[in-house]
């Protein structure tokens, strides 16, 4: 599964869920302890004892009652955009249940106090079951009320952490299909550099095909990421580079400025190489006197700005982006939105830049 895939996958709101549904059952059952020692005749530990066995053995198969009937709801989930259908099934196991849940709290009880070495003081039977299943039924529908509405909330957001997933895995695969689909418009413009010298210089363009085969393993292996660390990036880049410099000779020059804080942002994988290849097919190979070309990457508060400057390119207009830069355009509309940028502008004292900008954790 992709990174982010996986991000999303580990986001569940049950765990935090269930520990507030947790916490409000204690401090209900709490509260119903605290009432029933206020309410008690007698005072002292006596009152204190007392109520925890009465409440304490309620709040005890209440809670084993309802954790079985929360697991049996599940089977009803798929009523839950039909409340009254859901309402209808869960509540037909009001009766089942208060059979379970009655008998139980009142031999628990008996037990309790059979210990403690004395009688349990109760009703007739047949009030005492009367009075706790009224009771039960009572607490029980209060239950359901909040059941439903934790149970709609967990399937709306997983039913939203799935939509998010898919959609996650579909960016992975566009930005993957992206970012394979650049590698052979690369690779054309790199056999025609070493083509243009296999006669006329041999050795020079073995030397070419080497680090050409050395740059497309590299880039294989990268390609199976669509973001990488600049730092990553930018070998690529010095290999293709390279690679350029030897077939103009000292028609070009390059320069690189690079924030070492800027090494270890993330950036899409093979988006500097079209943009130096830009200005070797448009600028250099279109010149004979020497082209300068300036690879900048700065590290701004949040942000991640790199360019390619060259001091003899001009602008054509309108602008209009080719294979590389239009496929970087899509891979940084895929990552990031409006978030990144791509943009083509005259550089002061002449030639052109090419930018990108991008956010920026690092």
């Amino acid at each position: 599964m992709p990174p982010a895939a996986i991000d999303i996958a580990r986001r569940s709101p049950a765990t935090p869920l269930s520990w507030a549904v947790a916490a409000a059952w204690a401090g209900f059952w709490l509260l119903m302890v605290a009432a029933e020692v206020q309410n008690h005749p007698q005072g002292g530990w006596q009152a204190i004892w007392r109520a925890l066995a009465q409440e304490g053995s309620s709040a005890l198969v209440a809670t084993l009652v309802l954790l079985a009937q929360w697991r049996a709801a599940g089977r009803m989930d798929r009523w839950l955009h039909r409340p009254a259908r859901w309402f209808g099934a869960v509540l037909a196991l009001t009766a089942p249940l208060a059979l379970v849940f009655v008998p139980l709290v009142h031999a628990l009880r008996l037990g309790l106090y059979a210990a403690a070495g004395t009688g349990y003081p109760h009703e007739p039977l047949s009030a005492v079951f009367f009075r706790e299943t009224v009771r039960f039924a009572i607490f029980y529908l209060l239950f359901c009320g909040v059941q439903f509405g934790a149970r709609s909330y967990l399937a709306w957001t997983r039913a939203r952490l799935q939509a998010e997933r898919e959609q996650a895995l579909a960016r992975e695969a566009q930005l993957l299909q992206l970012t394979q689909q650049l590698q052979p418009h690369f690779l054309f413009n790199a056999l025609n550099t070493v083509s243009s010298l296999i006669h006329t210089d041999p050795d020079r363009a073995d030397l070419l095909l080497t680090r050409l085969a050395s740059l497309l393993r590299a880039a294989t292996d990268l390609a199976q990421r669509p973001q990488h660390a600049l730092g990553d990036e930018l070998q690529l880049l010095t290999a293709y580079a390279d690679i350029m410099c030897e077939r103009f000779g000292d028609r070009v020059s390059i320069d690189w400025d690079v924030d070492d804080t800027a090494r270890a942002c993330a950036v899409p994988t093979l988006s500097l190489q079209p943009l130096l290849e830009n200005c070797f097919r448009h600028v250099v190979e279109q010149r004979l006197e020497p082209t300068r070309l300036v690879v900048r990457a700065r590290a701004l508060p949040g942000r991640l700005q790199l360019s390619v400057h060259d001091d003899g390119g001009r602008l054509a207009q309108p602008v209009v982006f080719g294979v590389g830069l239009g496929n970087l355009q899509r891979r940084l509309d895929a990552l990031h939105g409006q978030a990144a940028s791509l943009r083509l502008s005259p550089a002061d004292g002449g030639g052109v830049i090419v930018t990108v900008e991008l956010p920026c954790a690092c």
